[in-house]
């Protein structure tokens, strides 16, 4: 049992003697493929481990070459050392004390495909004689895809925009130059409703937003918003979206024909509440007159009687006979003997009064004596009383 104890621990001392050996070799990351714009730029991210101590930055040596040969430098400290199609276009842009050695190429031409292997070299000094340790990452190199039109930027916004309401239109584009960001420019809007982000997709590839935040009209339905995307060497690309924008739902369309409809229906109430109110009074007041009104037309048809042919004589003498007949005080015995003076008795003496139930004026006997106005000093005359006739 002891013997296994201390095997386990002989085991376990070799391998931590032996893992910073081990785990030191050489080794680079390098991104395999990247799209470049022609004219614009690219930036290859890498990073590196050796076997040795961290070291500063004046202890290595960083270099990009050719996979196919190590002399045909894209870049090296030494300017001398470089190809000249490559000159002043390449730049180490991150760190080699800190394992970075991030690749960066200006004004990419047509034929810079690659591929770009990289390649350190570590210095010593001994005895003023310099050795050094070299090593190129030949398994690990980047091929370069290039694009001869910049890329278009991507519009991302809601289908409708409503009217007086905040509308979003995020604008996107992915390029290969963090170094140098494409400058994304709207048609529309003012650099306070405009938000910029910059953020990497994954290694290597990178996205440049700009977030647009206006609020539309009326007047800015099928309006068209562009945004314009600006690459490193004047290369720019365009995306258009057309603007349909939505009315703010309000129910005018609902409540004004509502409201002109309730008000002529209240006018035409109180109108006719009104007009009934005047009728019935009319008819109470008509009702009221009942009495005069029959009254007036029992006067208007005398009067229209009387209009017609005057009576004749024997009815003018039976009226004034009935006349007087009927203002004796009651009692009275009828005597005809005191028929007025005015009446020619000796004329009338030997005529007969015929007594038919029904006598008619015209069946009495015309006295030429009686006298053609009998005037007793009234002036009344019934009309109604002429049609009465009786036996005396």
């Amino acid at each position: 049992m002891d013997k296994e104890r201390k095997m386990m621990i002989i085991c376990l001392l070799l391998a931590a003697i032996s893992r910073p050996v081990f785990s030191g070799e050489w080794r680079a990351n390098v991104v395999k493929n990247l799209e470049a714009l022609v004219t614009s730029c690219v930036v290859v991210p890498c990073t590196f481990t050796h076997p040795k101590e961290n070291l500063p930055s004046s202890r290595l040596r960083g270099i990009w070459h050719l996979s196919k040969d190590r002399e045909q430098r894209i870049y090296h400290e030494d300017r001398s050392k470089i190809l000249d199609n490559f000159k002043d276009r390449t730049r180490l842009l991150g760190h080699l004390g800190q394992n970075n050695c991030t690749l960066e190429i200006i004004e990419i031409k047509d034929h810079d495909n690659g591929p770009f292997c990289f390649r350190v070299e570590l210095a010593r000094t001994e005895t003023d004689k310099p050795t050094t340790d070299k090593f190129s990452f030949v398994e690990d190199c980047v091929d370069l895809k290039m694009l001869p039109d910049p890329p278009k930027p991507t519009l991302t916004h809601p289908k409708t925009a409503i009217q007086d309401h905040p509308y979003t239109v995020t604008c996107s584009v992915t390029h290969t130059c963090p170094t140098h960001v494409p400058k994304l420019t709207w048609s529309r809007g003012t650099a306070d409703g405009i938000i910029e982000v910059h953020r990497e997709i994954y290694l290597g590839k990178w996205e440049a937003q700009s977030i647009l935040t206006f609020t539309p009209e009326e007047k800015d339905d099928h309006s068209e918003v562009t945004c314009t995307s600006q690459f490193n060497g004047q290369r720019t690309s365009a995306a258009t979206l057309t603007l349909y924008v939505k009315r703010t739902e309000n129910y005018n369309h609902i409540i004004i024909p509502s409201v002109v409809g309730i008000g002529t229906a209240v006018i035409f109430t109180v109108f006719c509440i009104f007009m009934v109110k005047k009728y019935k009074r009319r008819i109470a007041e008509l009702q009221s007159q009942d009495g005069s009104m029959w009254n007036r037309l029992s006067r208007l048809s005398r009067r229209i009687r009387s209009d017609g042919p005057g009576p004749s004589r024997s009815d003018q003498r039976q009226e004034a006979f009935l006349g007087r007949f009927s203002r004796r005080p009651k009692g009275d015995m009828l005597d005809f003997g005191h028929i007025p003076n005015n009446v020619n008795s000796k004329s009338c003496a030997d005529q007969k009064f015929s007594k038919p139930r029904f006598p008619s004026p015209k069946s009495q006997p015309k006295c030429s004596n009686y006298k053609e106005d009998l005037d007793d000093g009234d002036d009344y005359m019934n009309t109604a009383d002429l049609n009465v006739y009786g036996n005396l």
